[in-house]
């Protein structure tokens, strides 16, 4: 069995993404793992052969030129050919952008299965990955700079591939933009007309769909994603309250105070301490 697999540090969890381990391997035949869960993501890519998949209740035959996504906390099984078992490649990884990435590559749970024929592409990247441990200073900038590359790849893919049915389904579409915006953009000075703007619809449309699709308004849903964030930040660092403010989206220390206060029943500060206890 040819295989080899590295795992990185995990000290890095506060990153907005990171690698946490690759490799490549060609299976014996019905080599499997699981059923078992990860804590975290975890992309396949299959160089040769074929194999099953399956999750969610769901069964997927998969050859060479395809590939699947492992989601955190979702049980798993996967499974080489008795007869023809694949060589595939992968790498792990997490952060806090990693679940809008993998939005955006649209995949999921629902949705774990991605073909892309540019099999070079990914063993090129693997070993990229493998080399780079000769590397003196750098390594871990140079890994996440391939792990970007990687998931670029897998947007591109999918981006062609579900053109047609991101029209079909257009309103899981556009509140997957408008999500996606708010998370990269949450920390400036955004409102629900400019989120229209950007996702090409009307206000008072997209206030209705959105309500519609995640049950609760566009404009409490960018208040609350705000506050976690500023909570995150109470909790995980030493940052003065006007600091957070700013960082999460308002200029004014005093409106963010009511609107943290509002959501949270407490101040900042009295959150801060409630945590520090």
């Amino acid at each position: 069995m040819d295989k080899f697999i590295e795992f990185l540090p995990q000290h890095l969890h506060q990153l907005d993404l990171y690698l946490i381990q690759y490799g490549r391997e060609a299976c014996e035949p019905g080599h499997s793992f699981g059923p078992a869960m990860r804590e975290y993501y975890k992309f396949h890519y299959i160089l040769d052969g074929k194999g099953i998949y399956e999750t969610n209740g769901q069964r997927y035959e998969l050859h060479k030129g395809q590939g699947f996504l492992v989601t955190p906390g979702t049980i798993c099984y996967y499974e080489a050919d008795a007869n023809e078992p694949w060589t595939y490649c992968w790498v792990g990884f997490d952060g806090i952008k990693a679940s809008a990435l993998i939005r955006q590559a649209q995949l999921s749970d629902e949705s774990p299965i991605y073909t892309w024929e540019k099999s070079e592409f990914f063993e090129h990247s693997i070993q990229q990955m493998k080399q780079s441990k000769a590397m003196k200073a750098g390594r871990e900038l140079k890994l996440t700079g391939l792990l970007y590359l990687w998931l670029s790849a897998m947007i591109d893919c999918r981006g062609s591939e579900l053109k047609d049915k991101a029209k079909e389904n257009s309103k899981e579409h556009y509140i997957a933009q408008v999500v996606h915006f708010i998370e990269v953009n949450y920390a400036n000075k955004i409102t629900v007309q400019s989120i229209s703007q950007f996702v090409g619809l009307q206000r008072s449309y997209l206030s209705a769909l959105f309500k519609e699709v995640m049950g609760i308004s566009l404009q409490d849903y960018l208040i609350s994603y705000r506050m976690r964030k500023a909570c995150e930040l109470l909790s995980g660092t030493t940052l003065m309250v006007g600091d957070i403010a700013r960082s999460v989206g308002y200029e004014d220390p005093l409106l963010f105070s009511k609107m943290f206060k509002k959501s949270m029943q407490l101040s900042p500060t009295q959150y801060r301490e409630q945590k520090l206890t």
